[in-house]
């Protein structure tokens, strides 16, 4: 019997060779290795699947060139062994995509998803021959790969003790990583390492290699499965690591079902990089809630920062923050100021007790009258954002759902913070015998419970900012009431955190944090001032610059409304800051370094740029070539001041106004810890 033959596709040169194939007395002979291949729609970036060994293994090139060397497939099933040895391919079937649709709020109005998908059958060859499926949609920046269990009589009840996909990146590289499985869930400063010297890391993270070349692993559309872990194994060669479950398996699912998309990142550099990250919202599916106009982006105030500063608390006493007469001021002060919530920690029973066993939800202290609240707020046409914190008692949390978003739905509160604050490994649920159970922030439960809290939530027409969060894997577009979310280091860590977030803090999130999605940050800490006067290592212009270079939906004037007071031209520039937008781009940047972003304001002609710095003094060169040639705006800066910067004054800020004409350049100075803010309007 002549056998198989190397296949060509994607428009690449041929890889085929001819086999001879000996088939012995009495049985077919296993089936050669073979190769399929995928290729972007611009034909640079390629996926080959094939097997070696028997083994499924991949790997990607772009313009001919190793991205991602030989990387090995495969499952561990409890009970039923290793999938991924012995294994034959299938056909593949073929389909592209080129289509443009818009968000009802984002980064940019429209997104477009182009690709070219291959979709294969592997199947193993024995007595079992269990299948698993695999999907692989390649776009020119970048590409997303899933497998797919089918229904088959041989493997129904599916449970994975460990996901066996593996990332070996081709050619030297840096990293930009968060440890994973440690206490802290996400919320670590970022390490920056040679590739080779990474542990156990979050997704994203994020390389640079030794030519320039950026690239991005995570993962998109996690739903009712274990987010992973990248566990380096040997030089630069990555393999998942399951979050863990309180149950033997990590993952137990009923076929037929589908993993989340495993994703690569690719850009030339870092503002490519960013870029290429629609490629996360487009392996999520379209919106599944109808009619989300109720959906809000907005900015608001709070009872919040005085908790960080140790003025207020959360739990009754007579440091208490959230009473009627407190939020009755910051109702007030939003009123005044444009905001359109003020959010309320601290008013239901139960703080803090341990693993939140005493929540009420939807019952008050006291001292704070939500009746006399929610009344004053509508004369005043602001809303309250709601708050839920569940000390991760996730479990508790869900007994109580209906009744907590019943009674917000009756106060007029149309977005709720949500909070999980406890140590990895802590979320506490319970069995239907009453068994407590402990499981990970980012395990299977979780996943399966942030998704039932928007469900639950879309009834009641709130939106969600989830804080202790399961990482965003795109499922806004799914669920656009998935505001946002915390999952990184925010603004509280400058009031207390040892070390307070560094200066190289945001430039680093931007291309690696924020590939997955928006980041409730809360900036706008215009006193510079933590706990006891502790000095954020930021100046002032550079708490506005946040607001343009960290996109949120949500946006928080952090800061108590008297230190607002004592910055007017600060606040002014808060009032006026959009929160949605019409399309971004990353101008220029360096990961760790600096970034300069543009957004334009959603439905407007106006654009908004930020830009931060690390330690360093910088002079950037803007390139306003986005803007029509030859048009005249207006340009209001607000900028680092003669003599700022953190070694100097941070305080020191211009604001300015100046002509400029699309397709000039305009140069300005960012100070040590520093940074700008511009608006850009059509002159009249």
């Amino acid at each position: 019997m002549i056998g198989s033959y190397l296949r060509n596709r994607g428009g690449r040169a041929a890889l085929g060779a001819l086999f001879l194939v000996l088939v012995p007395a009495g049985g077919l002979a296993a089936q050669d290795d073979v190769s399929h291949r995928q290729c972007s729609p611009d034909g640079r970036l390629c996926f080959a699947l094939t097997t070696v060994d028997g083994a499924p293994t991949y790997s990607v090139d772009r313009d001919g060139a190793p991205v991602i060397d030989a990387s090995q497939l495969g499952f561990l099933l409890r009970g039923a062994g290793k999938w991924g040895s012995g294994i034959t391919l299938g056909d593949p079937v073929r389909s592209s995509a080129d289509e443009t649709w818009e968000q009802p709020w984002g980064e940019s109005r429209l997104v477009v998803d182009k690709h070219n998908e291959m979709r294969v059958r592997l199947t193993e060859q024995g007595k079992i021959k269990r299948s698993i499926d695999m999907t692989i949609r390649v776009f020119d920046d970048g590409l997303g790969f899933r497998f797919a269990f089918p229904d088959q009589p041989q493997l129904t009840d599916v449970m994975i003790d460990e996901e066996l996909t593996e990332f070996a990146i081709a050619g030297d590289a840096e990293a930009w990583w968060i440890p994973a499985g440690e206490w802290n869930r996400y919320e670590y400063l970022y390490n920056h390492t040679p590739a080779n010297q990474v542990g156990t890391a979050h997704s994203p993270i994020t390389f640079r290699r030794s030519d320039g070349l950026h690239i991005a692993l995570h993962e998109a559309s996690l739903i009712d499965y274990s987010a992973f872990w990248l566990q380096r194994i040997d030089h630069q060669r990555f393999r998942t690591r399951l979050a863990p479950s309180s149950q033997p398996w990590k993952v137990r699912r009923e076929a037929p079902f589908e993993t989340p998309w495993r994703t690569i990142l690719i850009g030339e550099d870092a503002p490519a990089l960013y870029a290429a990250a629609d490629i996360i919202l487009n392996l999520n599916e379209p919106n599944r809630l109808g009619d989300v106009s109720w959906v809000k982006p907005q900015k608001y105030v709070g009872i919040w920062w005085g908790m960080h500063l140790d003025k207020w608390s959360w739990n009754a006493g007579p440091k208490h923050g959230a009473t009627t007469d407190n939020v009755l001021e910051y109702i007030d002060f939003a009123a005044d100021h444009g905001f359109g919530s003020v959010l309320v920690e601290g008013w239901n029973e139960g703080w803090w007790s341990e693993s939140g066993r005493n929540f009420q939800f939807a019952v008050a202290y006291p001292d704070f009258d939500m009746d006399r609240i929610a009344k004053y707020a509508r004369e005043k046409g602001v809303e309250i954002m709601g708050h839920h914190e569940t000390a991760g008692n996730a479990g508790l949390y869900e007994r109580q759902l209906e009744k907590a978003f019943d009674y917000y739905q009756r106060y007029g509160v149309h977005s709720v913070k949500t909070g999980y604050v406890a140590d990895a490994g802590g979320v506490l649920r319970e069995d239907p015998d009453g068994t407590e159970q402990w499981e990970y922030h980012d395990g299977q439960y979780m996943a399966r419970h942030h998704v039932h809290v928007a469900e639950r939530a879309a009834e009641h027409h709130i939106a969600i900012n989830a804080h202790e969060p399961i990482k965003d894997t795109g499922l806004r577009r799914t669920y656009p009431n998935l505001v946002t979310r915390e999952g990184a280091r925010g603004t509280e860590y400058n009031a207390w955190g040892q070390p307070p977030n560094p200066p190289e803090h945001e430039p680093t999130l931007l291309f690696t944090r924020m590939l997955s999605g928006p980041f409730d940050l809360t900036p706008g800490i215009v006193s510079l001032e933590g706990r006891d006067g502790r000095a954020i290592p930021n100046t002032l212009a550079r708490q506005l610059a946040d607001y343009v270079v960290i996109y949120s939906p949500l946006q928080m004037a952090a800061d108590l409304p008297e230190n607002y007071a004592k910055h007017p031209d600060a606040l002014a520039f808060i009032e006026q800051v959009p929160v949605d937008w019409e399309q971004t781009r990353v101008l220029a940047g360096d990961i760790g370094e600096y970034a300069i972003v543009a957004r334009q304001h959603r439905g407007g002609e106006d654009w908004w740029v930020g830009g931060v710095t690390d330690a360093e003094r910088r002079e950037i060169p803007i390139d306003l070539s986005f803007l029509p040639k030859g048009k005249r705006y207006t340009a209001e800066i607000w900028r680092d001041g003669k003599g700022g910067g953190i070694d100097g004054d941070p305080f020191a800020m211009v604001r300015e106004t100046r002509e400029i004409i699309g397709g000039d350049t305009l140069t300005l100075a960012m100070e040590a810890g520093g940074g700008f803010a511009l608006s850009l309007r059509p002159a009249s």
